[in-house]
């Protein structure tokens, strides 16, 4: 049985308008150049993580034992820990939240170590996050959005089966987020406990085998397929996971070439964008640093060139091949952002070095736009240079609006502000693509914006209204965003799906766009996304939508 069409009301409302501006302002090139713009010159803490939420307020987090930020926790609170090694009895803050479209942002209090820990997004829009060192390494903590100001993370000590420092996490179908490895923890993990099934971490022997001298396998690089297994991506090859069974499914050939890409030789990767009712997907993973790049740095101060090959996979091919490409430079600790556009964003970090404490060097200041579509040769473009170095703990998240907020870099062991090469940055800047210039003003669609969030049931048909100013011959395009938790160079649960679309002749000077949600939680796990109409590769503001 067909569900009803669902119409969105042509209204717009008063935070399109800040969002539109916001935008606007952001995209300053004539010429369509990509553009920078700084939002706050300090936050009070470096941004090692990040996550947008549904109510387009982002979380930024470090670790506790840092020593003291640059901004103290609210009403006289302090956080005392005995067995703290940098400060027993802190006063300062350690996590914010910031505000998005008032540019403001407020302290929270975390009180177990978030350092290198891991994330991802409820079926409700609440922020898991997992894990991280010394009395953090088995918490579980959450982060229920609100708009008044009022909520703060809590904590759940000992809801980790083991300790989890450098995990990555993925949102399942079911809603549950299952945890991937961790430092010499060669094994998985469900959270929230649902049976007594989930109350044991299940070994995974390829992680045991993919660890060499310095791990090169931490942060592993986890995608949900569209088959429901699981693409884990650990040094230089690759499996197939069927977590649901516990076995490996697939064994993909090592990456050409054979150098690691995980951490602490980072690279990163993404699921690239799906089509309408995909029969294949594709992973790329770019950058990284060579053999030996860790030790070299650490005991001799030599810093090794950089990575500058990308490789891409057709995972769910049965006789699947890398197929390798060279990106405009060396990059290791570089974040690869999905755009609205279908197009990949890299961002941040060295030409050379590796991740650590002042072991990289020759920051890389331009990001580069990858094309997924494009002609093998041709997919590269470098863009305008930031104004300052993202290095060894940064970050980078796409915000609703088409502007990837881009922070961090803290690369020692405390809060460094003068005397070093690198300072800790605790600054946050707005990166707009060209999509946004001026250039484009007249190719970006202005979609309504419900009082509330759109709810969606898999596989639904509904329809969007909107107005654009020059419509590209050919039609508009719908995509569906999900926000990612990013840190140390990985962006977990990213993804990016093209629905099917067909636009509809009003008759009423409306333009209204028909789109499909997906099928399943397998294509789109439950969950907040950012839907967005893309008219000649310019997208609209997003759409906060829930399916599932």
């Amino acid at each position: 049985m067909m569900r009803p069409k669902r119409v969105l009301v042509a209204t717009f409302f008063l935070f399109l308008v800040v969002f539109v501006s916001t935008a606007a302002g952001g995209g300053d090139g004539e010429d369509g150049s990509w553009q920078w713009k700084v939002l706050q010159t300090s936050i009070g803490v470096s941004a090692m993580h990040m996550q947008l939420l549904r109510n387009d307020r982002v979380i930024v987090f470090d670790r506790t034992d840092f020593g003291r930020s640059n901004l103290s926790l609210p009403g006289g609170r302090c956080r005392d820990d005995p067995n703290e090694k940098a400060l027993k009895h802190d006063c300062t803050a350690h996590s914010v939240e910031y505000d998005v479209a008032a540019n403001t942002f407020r302290p929270l209090t975390v009180l177990t170590d978030t350092w290198c820990s891991s994330g991802s997004l409820a079926p409700d829009g609440a922020l898991l996050q997992t894990g991280g060192y010394n009395d953090g390494e088995r918490v579980a903590r959450t982060f229920r959005p609100c708009d008044d100001g009022t909520c703060d993370w809590e904590e759940s000590p000992d809801a980790l089966s083991v300790r989890r420092w450098y995990a990555s996490n993925q949102a399942l179908p079911d809603g549950r987020t299952v945890i991937v490895g961790g430092r010499r923890q060669f094994n998985y993990e469900f959270f929230p406990k649902k049976s007594s099934s989930d109350s044991a971490a299940i070994s995974f022997r390829f992680l045991a085998e993919t660890k060499d001298a310095v791990e090169d396998n931490l942060y592993p690089f986890v995608h949900l397929n569209i088959d429901g297994n699981l693409f884990v991506f650990a040094n230089n090859r690759a499996v197939l996971l069927d977590y649901v069974k516990n076995r490996v499914v697939r064994t993909y050939p090592p990456m050409p070439g054979g150098e690691p890409r995980n951490y602490p030789s980072t690279g990163s990767s993404v699921l690239l964008p799906l089509a309408p009712a995909p029969m294949e997907a594709e992973v790329l993973v770019c950058g990284g640093a060579p053999p030996g790049a860790y030790l070299d740095a650490k005991t001799n101060r030599t810093y090794r060139r950089a990575l500058d090959t990308c490789g891409r996979i057709k995972i769910t091919d049965a006789a699947a091949q890398w197929d390798m490409e060279t990106m405009p430079g060396p990059r290791v600790m570089g974040d690869m952002v999905l755009l609205p556009s279908g197009e990949v964003l890299l961002v941040n970090g060295a030409a050379s070095g590796t991740a650590g404490w002042e072991l990289g060097q020759s920051p890389v200041m331009a990001p580069v736009v990858y094309r997924p579509a494009a002609p093998d040769g041709a997919r590269f473009e470098e863009q305008s240079e930031a104004s300052r170095p993202r290095l060894y703990h940064s970050t980078a998240v796409l915000l609703r609006d088409g502007r990837v907020l881009v922070g961090g870099s803290n690369p020692h062991e405390g809060y460094n502000f003068s005397g070093v090469e690198f300072p800790t940055d605790l600054s946050l800047d707005a990166f707009s693509p060209s999509y946004l210039s001026f250039k484009n003003a007249a190719l970006r669609p202005r979609t309504t914006v419900p009082a509330s969030p759109m709810q969606l049931s898999y596989g639904e048909r509904f329809t969007m209204e909107y107005e654009v100013g020059t419509a590209v011959e050919g039609g508009v395009r719908v995509t569906m965003v999900a926000p990612a938790f990013a840190t140390h160079s990985f962006s977990m649960n990213q993804r990016l799906l093209f629905l099917e679309a067909t636009e509809q002749d009003s008759g009423d000077g409306c333009r209204r766009v028909e789109a499909v949600a997906p099928a399943s939680g397998i294509l789109a796990p439950p969950g907040y996304y950012m839907v967005f109409i893309v008219n000649g590769g310019v997208p609209s503001v997003g759409i906060w939508t829930h399916i599932g």
